[in-house]
């Protein structure tokens, strides 16, 4: 079974709960918001550095090398996203000498501006999403241990301590004018935010990894080998037919 079909959500709440490609999402999420800002950060400033330069023919070696930094961006890209799917990068070789040839045969290949359109165009949003479902996902999980430390934050009005957890905004204590939301400060309260917190997690579980899956989408149509459109035509078309079984006859 390869890894990306473990990212299934044909599972049940708990068979998910308990599966590797739950947990395999949430780290490859988190490990984009820890590194996509920095893949993003190089491929940027490499790529508006040689263009800024490239007036010059002093700033081609520049251009030369922000498409090597582009590509060992995207290659880091690849290497994260193996546990999920494995991509392969196609590349243009090289063909000729000297530094035209190197730069004709990088920022001509389609291949370069893909992985520009994943690290830089495609960050904003990917990162958007996968910090929004994290924030989401992690709120129900602590909302499951409320029971153990909802006590624990405490606020003073007007010389009086409040204890409890707000699940909203209250400006003037858990019974003061004002206020909106729930304000957990016993333990059988506590224990039925936890109860519905955990029903959410469970639910929303299928959230996390339907992000994953569409984040591995994106990174294999930009970052993978590039398909040929009419591929599944040409395989019609090149099968023996009827009409060929005739003529050997």
């Amino acid at each position: 079974m390869s890894a990306v079909s473990e990212l299934s959500l044909r599972r049940d709440p708990i068979r998910l709960l308990l599966s590797r490609g739950l947990w395999r999402s949430v780290w490859y999420l988190l490990g984009y918001l820890a590194v996509g800002w920095a893949l993003f950060a190089i491929a940027l400033s490499t790529a508006v550095a040689g263009a800024g330069l490239s007036i010059t023919f002093a700033g081609l070696p520049v251009l030369v090398a922000a498409a090597a930094a582009i590509r060992w961006c995207a290659d880091v890209e690849r290497a994260r996203l193996r546990p999920l799917a494995r991509i392969q990068g196609t590349y243009r070789q090289v063909t000729g000498h000297g530094i035209m040839a190197q730069l004709r045969a990088r920022w001509r290949d389609p291949a370069t501006w893909r992985d520009v359109a994943y690290l830089v165009g495609m960050f904003v949003p990917l990162l958007a999403l996968d910090a929004i479902v994290l924030a989401v996902w992690w709120a129900f999980l602590a909302g499951i241990t409320l029971p153990i430390w909802y006590w624990a934050p405490w606020q003073s009005i007007h010389g009086v301590r409040y204890h409890g957890s707000q699940i909203g905004y209250f400006p003037n204590g858990p019974h003061g004018p004002g206020g909106w939301g729930l304000y957990v400060n016993t333990l059988p309260e506590a224990f039925a935010v936890a109860a519905v917190c955990l029903v959410l997690f469970l639910i929303f579980n299928y959230a996390v990894v339907a992000t994953a899956r569409a984040h591995v989408a994106v990174a294999r149509g930009l970052l993978g080998a590039a398909e040929d459109p009419l591929r599944e035509a040409k395989e019609v078309l090149g099968r023996p037919g009827p009409l060929s079984s005739n003529l050997r006859a």
